[in-house]
């Protein structure tokens, strides 16, 4: 699989939300959309992007962008994550893994010596005609949300 890169079309994806709900790229034609990739609900990183991406929610709005949150968990998994931290973003449940493998972010990763698979966090902000604007990689989560908005906004409206 090749890495993508800005200026490469998005890859097309299709996933149950946390409402039940079914979203698609498609979805979003004519609109901004933050697609931010991230391991495991309820997790310190995880709940904290989270929380700071639902923050700013109204700004990102206002800039014309959608945010979408994916992970492996379940549907159900996300709206107890969602309910409990009052989120605000949209969480799409990519159990098959389809998605995160179409954008390169299932990898191998290592921790206390042990090797295994996972979700890399990572944001793609995808732009009104479905190409990828800008890619993070291995994000560290403090002032990620403000440095997507500032790119966001860069877009224009």
């Amino acid at each position: 699989m090749a890495s993508l890169k800005p200026g490469d079309k998005a890859p097309a994806f299709s996933m149950e939300t946390e409402s039940g709900d079914k979203i698609a790229l498609k979805d979003f034609k004519g609109k901004k959309l933050v697609l931010y990739f991230y391991p495991k609900d309820d997790t310190p990183g995880c709940t904290k992007e989270a929380i700071a991406f639902s923050a700013d929610i109204t700004k990102f709005k206002r800039a014309g962008a959608a945010i979408v949150g994916v992970s492996r968990d379940t549907a159900a998994k996300h709206k107890k994550f969602k309910d409990k931290h009052e989120l605000k973003v949209v969480l799409g449940a990519d159990e098959d893994g389809k998605t995160t493998n179409a954008y390169g972010v299932w990898v191998k990763k290592s921790m206390y010596g042990r090797e295994y698979m996972g979700i890399e966090r990572s944001t793609f902000l995808i732009d009104e005609k479905g190409k990828i604007a800008e890619i993070w990689r291995k994000v560290k989560v403090k002032d990620h949300a403000e440095t997507v908005l500032t790119a966001v906004k860069a877009l224009g409206k």
